[in-house]
């Protein structure tokens, strides 16, 4: 794991509580495991790991979004979503494809509506042609997708 990753990791660990975690597991359930944190505590791990570990280009965001995600850890996803939100700047149309695999990992809706809606909704507002197109023709054919993540994420877009 790399230095912010392990960072992160380990503040929503100490900031979770097992009833909490045991209260998400119930609500949300679905193979993730749970930490415990509130999404206080998630903005508030990555807004530190950001200040601590400066990297805002677009390799280093996506790499660390994508380290996040690695693990089906709910709270570590949400961070993921968190950063990419944060960092909205740096992407771009290209990213939807790691995005997409994002919300076909993303087994529950507490995952992918925010991912649909504060990523990948605002992402679409800030591309210019032909990019804009291209992520069209990648919403429509989600829209389409048998894979019901896919499937809802377009829907909210």
């Amino acid at each position: 794991m790399t230095t912010p990753a392990d960072f992160i990791d380990r503040i929503l660990r100490a900031e979770g509580t097992e009833v909490r975690a045991s209260a998400n597991a119930d609500r949300i359930g679905t193979g993730l495991r749970f930490y415990g944190a509130s999404v206080g505590a998630v903005r508030g791990a990555v807004r530190d790991g950001t200040r601590r570990y400066p990297g805002t280009s677009h390799d280093a965001v996506t790499a660390l979004a994508s380290e996040l995600w690695s693990e089906p850890v709910y709270e570590r996803r949400l961070a993921a979503i968190v950063l990419l939100q944060r960092h909205l700047a740096v992407l771009g149309g290209s990213d939807l494809t790691r995005i997409e695999q994002f919300l076909r990992d993303a087994p529950v809706p507490e995952l992918v509506d925010p991912l649909a809606t504060d990523v990948v909704r605002p992402l679409l507002e800030q591309l210019e042609e032909p990019d804009a197109t291209r992520a069209r023709r990648i919403i429509q054919r989600w829209s389409e997708a048998d894979e019901p993540s896919l499937h809802r994420a377009a829907g909210l877009l």
